[in-house]
């Protein structure tokens, strides 16, 4: 047995933090604007058999991690049993110190299965892991009740054009559960022109999503917008794209007729035409996004599918993407005032991967706000490799230091894990603990209400604004 070390006061470090977090953070609601998780699992309430099925299955953060410590990947993502595989898991915690992983790792294990008298590593493997195997029949968790009981009151999954969306009404008709669950609208696979047998295989499913016929490229654009609208009726008021920069180059309809009549015979671009294409998407995406007046995501600069031996093995978002330093300034700058021009620039959240883009990223942010949308241009929170504590502070000084971070929509999870809202937690009290930091230097008023308002509206009422639902 230990002595707890993620305690009430955790990452609290001054009196002004704990007043900030106890009277104004805590309890906020849960507004998580983007995620991952499988929605299907919603709809159907979905048990887990044990915690290795809810834990480790779908997080790619903690197979990096066991990489790294030399584990095999059949205890990660292969055919060991559930047990080894979470002993694997325990046997590299201990390693992880000073990784976020460390912090969340506990975090999840004292806020959903009531273990704080224990750290996990190889010797306390067995006793946790029969622990909150015992919560998860007793306490009937599922994955409803794992949203309840963390305050989730909006959650905006992310979903390609082509799925069905079934599982979206099925939650919405169920009035025994009052967590809105709403679709967000993900074109990535519409972009990935340089692939010709996935691409027209997913077109295949675009048809039959859209009750529509792809025979070119204006086809091809009204079965999206056919899509688009179909998510709009099902409660969508977000498109989200996964960039590696924001594609600008100038292209004639001609130059995209071709292009995509070319890859639908099936036949390579080159890297230039297949660049022009995504430029042609961006711009079409954007404008249907402008005009229902929803907010768009742009997730800039992930450096994807680096070890191509193991994209082979184990396919994408498994653990194997890094960060990219594309220039993002000159088109970012470009895109936005394309639309700016023509006076329909939706709300945008700007995600940037590399640290280094910060301050880059808000500047730009700053010369396309106006009119009645506070900070109509977000500097989205801190992102994937960001989302540690240095990285969320760093995200919110910059913020601080060139915008308005009393407008900001907060945290989000970005995750495939029912356990993963404890971050949102883990974020408040490095939220609290930065505001107090200044109070207790002198650089802040101590005015509780003034603050404690600030607190407020980044973690729930923001976001709640911005989103308009």
């Amino acid at each position: 047995m230990t002595d707890p070390f993620i305690t009430e006061n955790f990452l609290l470090q001054n009196e002004t933090a704990r007043g900030l977090y106890f009277e104004f953070a805590r309890n906020m609601p849960i507004f998580d604007y983007h995620s991952h998780l499988p929605v299907r699992e919603i709809a159907e309430d979905a048990q887990f058999l044990n915690i290795v099925q809810l834990w480790l299955s779908h997080d790619h953060y903690k197979w990096r991690a066991m990489r790294a410590n030399g584990i095999d990947e059949r205890y990660i993502t292969g055919v060991a049993e559930d047990y080894a595989k979470f002993k694997a898991w325990a046997k590299t915690v201990p390693y992880t110190v000073r990784n976020p992983l460390y912090h969340w790792t506990h975090l999840e294990l004292k806020t959903y299965f009531h273990v704080e008298d224990m750290l996990l590593n190889s010797e306390t493997a067995a006793r946790i892991y029969s622990r909150c195997n015992e919560v998860l029949k007793r306490e009937s968790v599922s994955s409803r009740n794992l949203l309840k009981k963390t305050h989730v009151k909006v959650l905006c999954t992310t979903d390609d054009p082509a799925d069905s969306l079934d599982y979206h009404r099925r939650i919405a008709e169920d009035d025994s559960f009052d967590i809105e669950v709403l679709p967000t609208f993900r074109p990535d696979r519409a972009f990935l022109i340089e692939e010709p047998i996935k691409f027209n295989e997913w077109i295949s499913r675009l048809e039959e999503a859209s009750e529509s016929t792809v025979g070119n490229l204006t086809d091809f654009v009204s079965a999206l917008r056919r899509r688009h609208d179909a998510f709009q009726t099902a409660g969508c008021r977000s498109a989200d794209h996964g960039l590696e920069y924001p594609y600008t180059e100038p292209y004639t309809i001609r130059d995209i007729e071709r292009i995509f009549d070319t890859v639908r015979c099936g036949k390579d671009l080159t890297s230039e035409k297949a660049v022009l294409f995504k430029s042609y998407m961006l711009r079409e995406c954007a404008q249907m996004t402008a005009e229902k007046h929803w907010v768009q995501h742009l997730h800039l600069g992930a450096l994807r599918n680096s070890n191509t031996r193991y994209m082979k093995l184990l396919g994408s978002d498994s653990g194997f993407d890094g960060i990219g330093d594309f220039e993002i300034a000159r088109p970012l700058v470009e895109f936005l005032d394309y639309f700016e021009r023509k006076h329909c620039l939706p709300k945008t959240v700007l995600y940037n991967i590399n640290p280094c883009d910060n301050e880059l990223v808000v500047s730009i942010a700053g010369c396309f706000q106006g009119g009645s949308v506070p900070s109509k241009i977000q500097f989205g929170p801190g992102w994937w490799f960001n989302d540690t504590k240095e990285g969320m502070i760093r995200q919110m000084n910059a913020l601080s230091n060139l915008g308005l971070f009393s407008r900001f929509i907060g945290m989000t999870t970005d995750s495939r894990s029912f356990l993963s809202f404890s971050r949102h937690d883990y974020f408040r009290r490095i939220l609290c603990n930065l505001l107090g930091e200044d109070v207790e230097k002198g650089e802040l008023p101590k005015d509780m209400g003034l603050l404690g308002s600030i607190v407020q509206d980044i973690c729930y009422n923001n976001a709640s604004s911005y989103f308009r639902i």
